[in-house]
């Protein structure tokens, strides 16, 4: 069965890693698996060990203004544009492949101001909602706690969002931000991921930050993924993922009834 993950946190929390992680997991089981960038800072693919020269070679689609435009209608200028541009080829053109696993970078776009929905976010919004409709094929989507690229359109098709956390006061209230605009889209969440964990307390020390939200997973920290871009092939947090990507299937299968 496909799934639909979105996976979003504070910089720094470790969102990618995990990202990578779930994506090789559902690899290692036969998915066909699509993982999206969607971070401003687009190390998924390095995560996942594509060639540097593959990487170096992706501008982020966020920063194609002229392509975008052209999709969204306002190549030839004009005040209106369109909300459901064409978007359908995209993924085969701009994505590259490697050992069963696709990836697509995104990036983000800065809208310019509260409420207003610029051209190049339409398209990036629009190319989202046919992404996770897409029943062949599982998405895990990297994305930072703003949460741009989704909208009520799309949650109904997102399985999962992940809010990712560290032991930490303050990324904790990140956390408890992000469920507050998630649950405002009406996105599915399962709890919350407490990662780098060092000891038991972990989940304890910000249990009280995290306005009741269910904590769904402690990942422990680990040297081999601390030192390296690219997730390790095995290890304690490799094996925590396995055991995420499980529960989550479980907790999926009994949302869906």
């Amino acid at each position: 069965m496909s799934v639909k993950i979105a996976v979003a946190g504070k910089g720094g929390v470790g969102k990618t890693t995990l990202s990578a992680a779930l994506v090789r997991a559902l690899a290692g089981i036969g998915e066909r698996v699509l993982a999206v960038d969607a971070d401003p800072n687009n190390c998924l693919g390095r995560a996942l060990a594509f060639p540097e020269e593959a990487l170096e070679s992706i501008t982020p689609l966020s920063e194609m203004k002229e392509m975008l435009a052209e999709r969204a209608g306002k190549a030839e200028g004009g005040g209106f544009f369109a909300l459901n541009p064409p978007i359908e080829d995209l993924l085969d053109e701009y994505r590259i492949q490697r050992e069963g696993i696709s990836l697509l970078v995104m990036g983000t776009v800065d809208e310019p101001g509260a409420g207003c929905v610029c051209p190049e976010s339409a398209v990036l919004k629009a190319l989202v909602r046919h992404l996770v409709s897409l029943e062949d094929l599982s998405l895990v989507m990297d994305m930072e706690a703003g949460l741009e690229h989704l909208g009520r359109g799309t949650a109904r098709d997102v399985g999962a969002l992940l809010i990712v956390t560290e032991p930490t006061v303050s990324s904790a209230r990140t956390a408890a931000r992000v469920a507050r605009l998630a649950e405002g889209l009406g996105l599915r969440l399962p709890g919350v991921v407490v990662n780098k964990a060092a000891s038991p307390e972990a989940k304890a020390k910000v249990e009280q930050y995290l306005d009741g939200l269910n904590v769904f997973a402690v990942l422990p920290a680990d040297e081999a993924v601390a030192v390296s871009e690219v997730v390790p092939a095995e290890g304690p947090y490799v094996a925590a993922v396995e055991e995420l990507r499980v529960r989550l299937s479980q907790w999926l299968a009994a949302e869906e009834g």
